[in-house]
């Protein structure tokens, strides 16, 4: 039975519109490096300070510790900028499957490749709280463990701190491939959405379970899902 649904936030149950990825691709390029969609696609879903490290490498110039720190810097002023200008909303339904998920007695949990200082924010301009005990059982962010995806440590800690110890009672959810890698290396299903950048044929050339259209269509799994 599944004890736990553990899912990605920018592009998996929020709406940004896209700015994690601008964002993430001026800050790179104001340091000098050159950058590419598909470059900036690959790290998403990632640490952003690790991504930010691996983009300037690739874009020809020195990812130094100076020149890391000030373009994560810039890369959270643009997301403040960004989302003043557009402010991130909830994807269609999401809140929904939340409250039914919980509603079955299943724990909710979100994580991401944000640092903390930077989801807190955007997770306050939703009214999405952990401390409230409406949408959220647990949120875990990328500077709180080891290692981002597609390490498995994110989905690991948000088991730890659901209470949930076997990784079948668990469905991970995330827009990109990152997600999903993060989802197979932690042992739990890997459920694929099709809210962000990439399509069905996109995710589906990597190791998943599910792909579906978005995460309000995971209530729906519960049932056929092994017991």
């Amino acid at each position: 039975m599944i004890q736990l649904v553990a899912c990605d936030m920018a592009g998996t149950t929020i709406d940004e519109h896209g700015d994690v990825y601008v964002a993430l691709a001026r800050c790179v390029e104001e340091t000098g490096a050159t950058t590419t969609p598909e470059a900036v696609q690959e790290w998403m879903g990632t640490d952003k300070v690790e991504a930010i490290t691996a983009l300037i490498t690739a874009g020809g110039e020195t990812a130094d510790r100076a020149t890391v720190d000030r373009a994560f810097e810039r890369f959270k002023e643009l997301l403040v900028e960004f989302y003043d200008a557009n402010p991130p909303v909830a994807l269609d339904g999401v809140e929904d499957a939340f409250r039914e998920l919980r509603r079955q007695g299943v724990k909710v949990a979100l994580t991401t490749g944000f640092s903390r200082d930077v989801a807190e924010p955007l997770l306050e301009r939703l009214g999405w709280r952990v401390s409230d005990g409406n949408l959220l059982d647990a949120v875990v962010c990328s500077d709180e463990v080891p290692a981002g995806r597609p390490a498995p440590h994110m989905i690991h800690r948000a088991m730890e701190l659901t209470g949930v110890q076997d990784v079948r009672a668990v469905i991970a959810a995330g827009d990109t491939v990152n997600d999903l890698a993060a989802a197979n290396n932690a042992g739990v299903t890997a459920v694929g959405v099709l809210t962000g950048k990439l399509g069905r044929a996109e995710l589906s050339a990597h190791p998943h379970h599910y792909i579906l259209d978005g995460v309000k269509d995971i209530p729906a799994l519960l049932s056929p899902l092994p017991k």
